[in-house]
């Protein structure tokens, strides 16, 4: 069955951009390669926020590919700290009705 997020991060002011190209160019890709599905990305200026939808629909639970993602070595090879650029995130799992 196929789990579908929404994730908001708030990013650090003056970030924004910087976060949004380095989680598009390195993040994407891997996630893709650990069998998520990226359906869309969106910045809020006004409030410095990065809005993504994200799901997985493969053999292990969302919660275990992401537990996977994470323990990774390819993860760890990115160089990507994600508390360098955020300050705070909201995750919504989310079903859908139409």
């Amino acid at each position: 069955m196929r789990t579908v997020q929404i994730r908001t991060y708030c990013v650090r002011a003056g970030r924004l951009d910087e976060w949004v190209q380095a989680w598009r160019t390195l993040v994407v890709p891997l996630r893709r390669q650990f069998g998520f599905e990226v359906h869309g990305s969106w910045v809020d200026r006004e409030r410095d926020a990065h809005i993504w939808v994200i799901s997985y629909d493969g053999d292990q639970s969302f919660e275990e590919a992401n537990a996977a993602y994470w323990a990774s070595p390819q993860r760890k090879q990115l160089g990507l700290d994600p508390a360098e650029f955020l300050v705070g995130e909201e995750v919504r799992t989310v079903e859908q009705v139409l």
